[in-house]
């Protein structure tokens, strides 16, 4: 909760500097949106290097065989590497923004197992040789509304369906075992965007979402997703820029006999482009 509290808080300091920005707030709205570069288009496309670090922990139970929490990384190597994330946007008007992302996340690995533990039913003992293949696909589809709008910045609403599909699945020489969740989360945010020069975008959202307690126990089952995201784009004119940030993406399942826990955390870098 503190660490929420926190994010919140860079969200609020954001929208602080946006309106600060603004302060002269009627003269600027007067000036036109070339005041800075960037903001017009109707059609702006990305895509970036994520260098994530990944934690993922994920349990599986089977023939009313409880399961262990495996840890992918410490128990079976799996190990960080690049994510390549896309996005689109397309803007029909100044303040309406609708937004589509893809980000397919994969990692395979070949080790020995390092602990003992319980996967689908099946256990799997030290010293069993493992290949692990482990697929987070996620796509995003949003509609964004941007209540608060000046010549150097505006402050939004977001409200996205997110989907993730996570597959992980255990071949060795015992069997092949895995275990699939899927399923469309809702999240409603807020983004904030100041331009402290007139290239340069500081640009912070966070989006959230989590199964109300009496809802998960009609639904037998429970989850929460978090997206932080704060970045900074250089547009070298009002068709190309580059980009970098931070993004940190928790994700939390318990569905049927299947739970998660999976996190995302590090730098981007990328390009824009824009029409």
């Amino acid at each position: 909760m503190r660490m929420f509290a926190g994010r919140v808080g860079v969200m609020f300091s954001l929208a602080a500097l946006v309106l600060g920005a603004a302060s002269d707030a009627s003269a600027q709205y007067r000036q036109p949106s070339s005041a800075v570069i960037g903001e017009e288009y109707h059609i702006e496309a990305s895509y970036g290097w994520w260098n994530a670090q990944p934690s993922l922990i994920v349990n599986s139970e089977s023939l009313a065989i409880l399961g262990t929490d495996v840890n992918l990384i410490d128990d079976l190597g799996i190990e960080k590497h690049q994510l390549g994330k896309f996005d689109l946007v397309l803007r029909p008007g100044k303040k309406h923004r609708f937004r589509f992302q893809r980000l397919p996340i994969d990692y395979e690995a070949n080790n020995t197992v390092k602990r003992s533990f319980v996967f689908n039913g099946q256990n799997y003992n030290v010293g069993l040789p493992v290949r692990t293949t482990a697929t987070f696909d996620t796509y995003r589809f949003g509609y964004e509304y941007d209540f608060l709008y000046f010549a150097k910045g505006f402050v939004g609403a977001m409200i996205d369906v997110k989907y993730t599909d996570v597959n992980v699945e255990l071949n060795s020489p015992i069997g092949s075992e895995f275990t699939k969740a899927f399923a469309p989360i809702p999240t409603v945010g807020l983004i904030a965007r100041g331009y402290p020069l007139p290239n340069l975008a500081i640009t912070s959202e966070l989006s959230v979402f989590r199964v109300p307690d009496n809802l998960a126990e009609k639904l037998n089952g429970d989850g929460s997703y978090t997206d932080f995201d704060v970045n900074a784009t250089y547009n070298f004119n009002r068709f190309i820029g580059a980009q970098a940030g931070y993004r940190r993406v928790n994700i939390f399942y318990d569905v049927d006999l299947d739970s998660g826990t999976l996190k995302f955390t590090g730098l981007y870098f990328g390009g824009v482009i824009r029409y």
